[in-house]
């Protein structure tokens, strides 16, 4: 393994994921093509090998995801012969089970809560796979490795399970279900010396690229049809890349010319900002993404 890489942690999720395997009937495995789920995928392969990863990737799709993204998740999917659920945030606004968003900062992100809640009710989904990691927002902290959620989806911090001893209880009630983070204890440093040691492969958009860009809030934002700009807010051209990967509507770029892995990691050493300081949704409140979570977002 890399020297910068713990061994320790691939263990950890590895045992996590078998755990899965072993106490639900109906997991799943949340796939949005960024670089955290790509791990994800790598670690359920090894995992499992030489069989194939016994459960389905599920996309909930906002429509206004990176069509970089977009590629990659069906290309991955198609490669590793593993089923591909995808649903769409526009479909939940079609049938009036969620209101589009308006103004200058609408997206369509917290609009996912509804979408993934009537996934895992269609599909019966026990368990559902996500790439969280405790250094992105300081909700995640709060998380177990099993998080529970009741029949409604809500999430309560104050009645999670202790897991001392890696004793992991998937034990539910009907109509529970359980969001599992066999990741929960990595950092972004730690994915991306993965990726490196794994020599995966990743969206484009993670690397310096020529984009259309404009500004807003003291952040570079990709122009498109789907961010309501004003009439100051004029698109130029010029070299960012992405350090997370989410709704264009919610998700800014970073000045950057780091076109290689290794010139990635050096950026994060150097960076003082965290990577969800690119995440717009986060900044709604203090307590944004908490209370996203209790709703059922992911």
């Amino acid at each position: 393994m890399n020297k910068h890489f713990p061994k320790q942690l691939e263990d950890e999720a590895i045992y996590i994921l078998r755990e899965v395997a072993a106490q639900f009937e109906r997991p799943a495995l949340l796939f949005s093509g960024g670089k955290d789920s790509i791990t994800l995928v790598r670690l359920a392969q090894k995992a499992f090998y030489p069989g194939k990863i016994p459960f389905p990737l599920v996309h909930v799709d906002t429509g206004h995801n990176f069509p970089e993204t977009i590629s990659f998740r069906d290309q991955l999917a198609k490669e590793l012969g593993v089923e591909l659920i995808v649903r769409n945030v526009e479909d939940s606004i079609k049938a009036g089970k969620a209101k589009e968003e308006t103004g200058k900062y609408a997206s369509r992100n917290a609009l996912q809560t509804v979408t993934l809640l009537d996934t895992i009710e269609e599909f019966k989904f026990d368990a559902c796979i996500g790439g969280a990691r405790r250094d992105e927002e300081k909700a995640r902290a709060k998380e177990r490795i099993f998080s529970v959620r009741n029949d409604f989806g809500e999430w309560d911090s104050k009645k999670q399970r202790p897991e001392l001893f890696e004793m992991l209880n998937g034990k539910i009630e009907l109509g529970e279900n359980v969001r599992v983070f066999p990741i929960s204890n990595w950092t972004e440093l730690d994915v991306w010396n993965y990726i490196k040691e794994e020599n995966l492969e990743i969206p484009s958009i993670y690397f310096a690229h020529e984009r259309e860009v404009f500004d807003r809030d003291g952040m570079i934002w990709s122009d498109s049809e789907f961010i309501n700009k004003s009439e100051d807010e004029v698109p130029y051209k010029t070299i960012v890349r992405f350090r997370t990967v989410g709704d264009m509507t919610c998700t800014a770029a970073v000045s950057s010319t780091a076109s290689h892995i290794d010139q990635i990691i050096e950026e994060i050493l150097e960076a003082e900002i965290s990577e969800r300081g690119a995440r717009i949704d986060d900044k709604r409140s203090e307590a944004a993404m908490e209370k996203r979570k209790q709703q059922g977002y992911f």
